[in-house]
Order: structure tokens, then C-alpha cells, then sequence
């Protein structure tokens, strides 16, 4: 005999990145930042805990509202706040699909959509991507219980755009919300923002998990119309982040400097490997991400991953239906990247031509 719901008996659960615990990895399968954070997070955590912890925090972190705005070119009431983006998308969720209706996705991506989806007793319709990774005009197509579709723009594991025209289109043709998932955005040359304030249909969700390097803090944030913004305000938990999450949060936003040069960095090292990945004879798309996807037929991509992990360096194998097996890399060091580069070609000689 089970207590749990239904649902929650049949679903799998999502299950994250390895997260070692003990030894020493070279870690490129969660798409981290491998910088450090701007140290102003470090001053700021430090001033706000010499303040105390002994009150509730800001239940909607009006200081991160306030600057994020002035960053984004939005207004502060078009920002929601949350304990990581996927807060963000749990809150979305539950606001707008029901039990017995419909969320829209596209495969292969972030597979935490379908989970939410089961949680609230929906269900989760996948769209595949067209094999170069383009969206077909199906995803567009509305029905009579489509209440939400997510689309990460850059999308993960391909780490692929979708160009704003497209998304303009769904947005115009689609019955419900069109979420564009920018957990990445600022690794890309352009971004959805300037969509929210055209349509009140799009909204955009972010992360200071990749860009910011603070994927163990959790924090995320949405931008969208304020009539929007208020409805989800009921949704949301009271106190949905905490006061030092709230402060390194606007302290890591405040310094776009930190921000622009990290991205910089990223960027060269992604293009470096991408060409690297492709003399090697893999199928790389252009990547507006922190990380490539690779592909090779007829090589054993799984053995190769098992190498790495053998040699202390863990990247992202995934398999999905009708798709070639791949893995993901997230962008490391210049040194991390060289020394996965360099197993990689081993664990290719291994299997030989």
C-alpha cells in the first residue's frame, strides 16, 4: 500500500549531474562556472551575516528587483526572484497547468519540464528538435488544454539558439505562456528580453547558477509584465530566498564587469574546444552555451565517457530516443579543458580507426 499520490508512485524522479563526494575531479558535467565569483558576493554575504540572521528576509528581494532592473532595462516590478531557476519553473508550473492538462516542450532538452508536469497530475507533450536543432512550426500549434510550453534558448544538451523570430511567431500562435528557458543566455550574442515587453505571453527565466558562478547558492529570477508577475506572487513560497541569497545575488548582478570578462573567457575556451572536438572527428552545432555537445557515429561514446570518469574527469553522457548517443562538456579551465581533450584522443585511439 502506497500514501503517495498516484502520480508522484509513477514518476521517476529528476536526477541531477554527478556530485562527487570524495576525491579530486575535474568536473565538466553540470555546466558550472569554473571561475570563481566576483568577490563582491564574498564582501556582501559577509556584511549581511554580521548583520544577523535572526529576521525574515525581503519576501520578494526588492534590492535584487531594484538593481537587476537598472541591469536589464526592465522596471522592478517585471522581476519574481527565486531559491534557483528551477524555483522559477516550479512556480510557473504550478501557476498556469493543472491537473489533467498540458505543458509543450521540446526533446531532447531540460527534462525537469516533464517532472514538474507529473507533479501537478498534467502532462508533458515533447516536440522533437529537427536533426540541425531547429523548432518545427509544430511547437506553435495550439489545443484546448495547453496551458504552458518551455523552450531554453540555448537549448541543453545542443547548446543551440532559436532565433527571436521564431519565437515571436509561437508566441503570436500558441493559446498559453511561452517561457524561454535562459539558464545560458549570457554566454549567447543575444537574448528574449526584449520579447517580454512586446508580448505578455513570453516570459524569460535566469540563473546566476552558470553566468555568475553561483550555481551552490541558488538563485534564479523571471522577467516578465507586471500583470504577470502579480499572479505568481501568490504562488510562490513566502520567503522563496533567503537574506544571503538575496544579497550576493545583487552584489553578483551589480558587477557586470566580473560578468563581461568571465564570459569572454568562457567563450574563447568553448571555441578553442569546439575546434579541437571537431578535428578529432565529432559533430559539434556552434554552441551559445558554457558547454558543447558531441557526437560521433560509430564510436563507442559511452566507453569514452567511462575513461574519462576513470581519469577523474566527469562530463555528461546522454542517450535519447530516435538521437544519436553524445556527451556534453561543460567549458572548464583552460587547463581542465586541455587535460579532457587530451583523454578524449586516448580513449578514441583505444578504440581504434
Amino acid at each position: 500500500m502506497s500514501y503517495f499520490r498516484p502520480e508522484i508512485d509513477a514518476m521517476a524522479g529528476y536526477k541531477p549531474g554527478e556530485q562527487p563526494q570524495a576525491g579530486k575531479f575535474i568536473k565538466l558535467n553540470t555546466n558550472e562556472n569554473p571561475y570563481p565569483a566576483s568577490i563582491s558576493v564574498a564582501t556582501a554575504v559577509a556584511s549581511r551575516l554580521e548583520q544577523g540572521l535572526a529576521r525574515y528576509p525581503d519576501p520578494v528581494g526588492q534590492s535584487f528587483r531594484v538593481r537587476a532592473a537598472e541591469v536589464l532595462g526592465v522596471e522592478p516590478d517585471w522581476i519574481l526572484c527565486g531559491n534557483g531557476s528551477d524555483d522559477i519553473l516550479t512556480i510557473l508550473t504550478r501557476s498556469f497547468v493543472g491537473p489533467g492538462q498540458w505543458l509543450r516542450l521540446p526533446t531532447p532538452s531540460y527534462v525537469l519540464y516533464k517532472t514538474l508536469a507529473k507533479i501537478q497530475g498534467a502532462e508533458s507533450e515533447e516536440v522533437a528538435f529537427n536533426k540541425d536543432w531547429t523548432l518545427p512550426e509544430t511547437f506553435g500549434i495550439g489545443g484546448p488544454n495547453l496551458r504552458l510550453a518551455y523552450l531554453p534558448n540555448p537549448n541543453s544538451p545542443s547548446g543551440t539558439q532559436v532565433s527571436k523570430d521564431q519565437i515571436r511567431k509561437l508566441a503570436d500562435s500558441l493559446p498559453c505562456p511561452l517561457v524561454i528557458d535562459e539558464a545560458y543566455a549570457d554566454f549567447a550574442e543575444d537574448n528574449c528580453i526584449d520579447l517580454v515587453k512586446e508580448n505578455e505571453k513570453i516570459m524569460v527565466a535566469r540563473t546566476l547558477s552558470k553566468s555568475y558562478a553561483l550555481a551552490g547558492l541558488r538563485f534564479g529570477f523571471l522577467i516578465a509584465q507586471p500583470q504577470m508577475i502579480d499572479q505568481m506572487m501568490k504562488v510562490k513560497d513566502s520567503y522563496n530566498c533567503d537574506s544571503l541569497s538575496i544579497a550576493a545575488a545583487t552584489a553578483a548582478i551589480d558587477d557586470q564587469a566580473w560578468v563581461q570578462a568571465n564570459r569572454l573567457k568562457v567563450i574563447a575556451t568553448r571555441q578553442r574546444m569546439t575546434l579541437q572536438m571537431r578535428e578529432m572527428g565529432f559533430d559539434v552545432p556552434d554552441s551559445a552555451a558554457n558547454f558543447v555537445w558531441a557526437t560521433y557515429p560509430g564510436r563507442n561514446l559511452k566507453a569514452v565517457y567511462e575513461f574519462l570518469k576513470q581519469n577523474k574527469v566527469l562530463v555528461r553522457y546522454m542517450e535519447y530516443p530516435n538521437w544519436d548517443e553524445g556527451i556534453r562538456i561543460s567549458v572548464g579551465t583552460d587547463d581542465q579543458t586541455d587535460a579532457c581533450l587530451s583523454l578524449i584522443r586516448m580513449a578514441l585511439d583505444q578504440q581504434g580507426n
